[in-house]
């Protein structure tokens, strides 16, 4: 898809979280382009001083590695690319601060450059993806040095981009912050019940709930509203978007721990979610994923559109071993929803022994992980 853009825009721009693999995509696609490293104070510096010289000195095609430490030159190169509108893929970002990014592009380079985004690995790119480890590709290639790579990142993320966005003045409390969200993954968001421990504003929170998203660092998964005739919880459900990040903030540091952890049956429920935004980012649709809880209690995890197909109803768990009244929550929904179309499926954990299951229930599939992502990307 990258480089199907590259031949049909001036400009790329790659957007995802910090350390997802996008500056090692752009290279290794394009080796032949000269690359900038835009966090470089020396390069910030001759950026601001002088933009147009900086930009003479470069033969395209050219990376620029973090644009949103140099939003300015982007209307330098919009210039440039108006000067000459028919040369392709010329002009190629990354960027780790999607919503103040998104800003300038959309002021600067509308109809000029086509905006992707790369998240971690998913299990449909490789097996490795899993609940301890995630989907990071450092993380991936190194498992054994899984808690330090994750500590400096936080450290790193901490100190750059998080300080990038806004004033933090308190690290400790920002860092107890995501560790405090980690223990309520896959909750409805309550922005009170995040406040009281720290000893911070609602409105604290949720700026730093705005920093998190735009560093595609949780998944904000909304309601599903359609007149059901009954009252429907309207907070989002948060998730660290991904789970070896929530693992290690939880403290889990092996497999033994984490299938003995409280936590289990949300993390893999997150892992579901983030590997449906997955799908959607690399087939380049729109992110459309939904829950569904009304104040009687009927709740399923996931309801997800398919693009000319039925709506998905998705109940995830994390046992290995499904049993029909797994799948009863699903099929009081669908007598909700009465006549619209629905495929129901129970997406459960991998076993080793794995063997094929039909369905549990009348009209209910069951699926693992691996297959679920499998029917993903067939039907994307």
């Amino acid at each position: 898809m990258l480089l199907d853009a590259a031949r049909h825009f001036p400009a790329v721009v790659v957007t995802g979280p910090r350390r997802a693999g996008k500056t090692t995509l752009l290279r290794k696609l394009f080796p032949k382009a000269r690359y900038v490293l835009l966090e470089d104070p020396d390069i910030q510096g001759r950026v601001r001083s002088d933009p147009r010289a900086f930009l003479d000195e470069l033969r395209p095609p050219v990376v620029f590695d973090e644009i949103q430490n140099a939003p300015e030159l982007l209307d330098y190169v919009r210039t440039v690319i108006d000067m000459g509108p028919r040369r392709m893929g010329q002009w190629l970002f990354t960027g780790s601060q999607e919503a103040p990014l998104m800003r300038g592009i959309s002021e600067s380079m509308a109809g000029r450059a086509a905006i992707l985004q790369l998240l971690p690995f998913s299990l449909a790119e490789t097996e490795k993806v899993n609940l301890l480890h995630g989907g990071f590709p450092e993380v991936l290639a190194r498992p054994k040095a899984r808690s330090l790579w994750f500590a400096s990142y936080m450290q790193t993320y901490l100190e750059r981009d998080v300080r990038a966005i806004t004033n933090v003045r308190d690290l400790v409390t920002f860092r107890r912050f995501l560790a405090l969200l980690a223990s309520r993954h896959g909750q409805v968001l309550n922005r009170t019940d995040l406040a009281a421990p720290l000893g911070v504003s609602v409105p604290t929170i949720g700026e730093w709930l705005h920093i998190l998203e735009m560093t595609g660092q949780i998944i904000l998964v909304p309601p599903y509203f359609e007149n059901f005739g009954k009252r429907l919880i309207k907070s989002p459900k948060v998730y660290l978007g991904d789970s070896g990040l929530a693992c290690y903030l939880l403290g889990l540091t092996s497999s033994a721990e984490l299938e003995r952890s409280p936590f289990l049956g949300a993390l893999f429920e997150g892992f579901v979610a983030a590997e449906i935004l997955k799908s959607q980012a690399d087939s380049g649709m729109r992110k459309e994923l939904y829950y569904f809880r009304d104040q009687q209690g009927l709740e399923v995890d996931f309801l997800l559109p398919r693009p000319n197909t039925k709506l998905w109803l998705v109940e995830t768990k994390a046992a290995k071993t499904v049993r029909p009244p797994m799948a009863s929550s699903l099929t009081a929904l669908q007598r909700v929803l009465q006549k619209r179309s629905a495929r129901l499926i129970v997406v459960h954990r991998r076993s080793r022994s794995q063997v094929p299951t039909a369905a549990i229930a009348r009209g209910v599939e069951a699926l693992d992980v691996a297959q679920f992502v499998r029917e993903l990307v067939r039907t994307k």
